[in-house]
């Protein structure tokens, strides 16, 4: 971790616990907890917490897979449920996305680029795919390309036209709305809340679905810049195989970092790249810090500022066009 976000590790897991019980009793009113668990750094800080804060067995971790999830996100997730002692429960999606159209919507703009293009199904046996992000490191306006692989192993990439850009974030949208509504769910059978996940680097960008991952009644890492994620991870003794994995969307068939997805840089020096830009720095100091040319510390503080612009969106709440008062305007009812 950079030493600019050098922070006590101890300090900040206890004064989240103590937010998160705070929370529960004074603003939520329920009595426990329910998380969707990946094996991913996030969540797994998130259910640790959260276990330190209410106890294990106020806590309840759900595995949501499906068709193109990564088999080791299972793996991972049971293991942090084993180590932190937590309930925890597996429900596949892909029936559930497959009703929804969200495979077929996706696999009819991936052919309309690539007339070949034939879905394995979760068998393996197909093509696979993801996107990338283009451009922002450049000095170039973000564009997205479309990676896809044949059973062979040979690859073709596309530039993407808006409309199917749109269609597949659209339909790959559906796995995170359809995890959410599962916590939800659960969350209502045992009048439990449900623990949001997003890093502070995620929250600020917009790096999540409205109304699916960022969907949540607790955010208690959402000011904690992802590398501080990772200290925290250790601080609290989790597996050395979550702390040591490497962030990913677990979205597409194909592996997927999250810096060829969204970010303009891997975590660690994006993670700085916010924290300079939310202290002012200059563009060369910047560059200096995490081995850029200042040309390029520009071009990362201009997208930092574009996406806060794009995503405002996702963090906004319903317009109300009249204000609706929700407290008694008098004191004796």
């Amino acid at each position: 971790m950079n030493p600019v976000l050098a922070f006590d590790c101890e300090k900040a897991a206890e004064e989240i616990c103590q937010g998160i019980r705070h929370a529960m009793v004074s603003a939520i009113g329920r009595r426990g907890l329910v998380l969707g668990i990946s094996g991913g750094i996030d969540s797994s800080v998130c259910a640790a917490l959260a276990v330190r804060a209410l106890g294990k067995d106020k806590v309840i971790g759900l595995l949501m897979p499906e068709q193109d999830s990564a088999p080791e996100s299972g793996d991972l997730g049971e293991l942090l449920a084993q180590h932190l002692g937590v309930r925890y429960e597996t429900q596949s999606l892909s029936v559930a996305l497959e009703s929804l159209g969200c495979y077929q919507w996706r696999d009819d703009a991936i052919r309309e680029l690539v007339p070949d293009y034939v879905d394995g199904n979760g068998s393996g046996n197909g093509w696979r795919n993801k996107i990338v992000i283009r451009g922002g490191m450049d000095g170039q306006i973000n564009r997205y390309e479309l990676v896809v692989e044949d059973p062979e192993g040979k690859r073709q990439q596309i530039r993407l036209p808006v409309k199917q850009y749109l269609q597949i974030v659209a339909a790959t949208n559906f796995k995170q709305r359809i995890r959410k509504t599962l916590e939800y769910c659960w969350a209502d059978r045992f009048n439990y809340a449900v623990l949001g996940t997003p890093n502070r680097l995620e929250y600020d960008q917009g790096f999540f679905v409205k109304h699916g991952d960022g969907a949540a009644d607790i955010k208690p890492i959402a000011h904690l810049y992802k590398s501080q994620v990772y200290a925290l991870a250790r601080h609290l003794g989790l597996p050395d195989a979550i702390c040591s994995s490497t962030p990913t969307t677990d979205t597409y068939s194909l592996a997927q970092g999250q810096d060829e997805f969204y970010f303009a840089l891997p975590y660690e020096r994006m993670d700085v790249a916010l924290y300079a830009y939310n202290a002012s720095w200059s563009p060369s100091r910047l560059a200096t810090e995490i081995q850029i040319s200042e040309e390029q510390a520009t071009w990362v503080f201009g997208d930092i500022a574009r996406k806060r612009k794009t995503t405002r969106y996702l963090h906004a709440a319903p317009v109300l066009l009249e204000p609706v008062p929700l407290e008694s305007a008098s004191p004796d009812l």
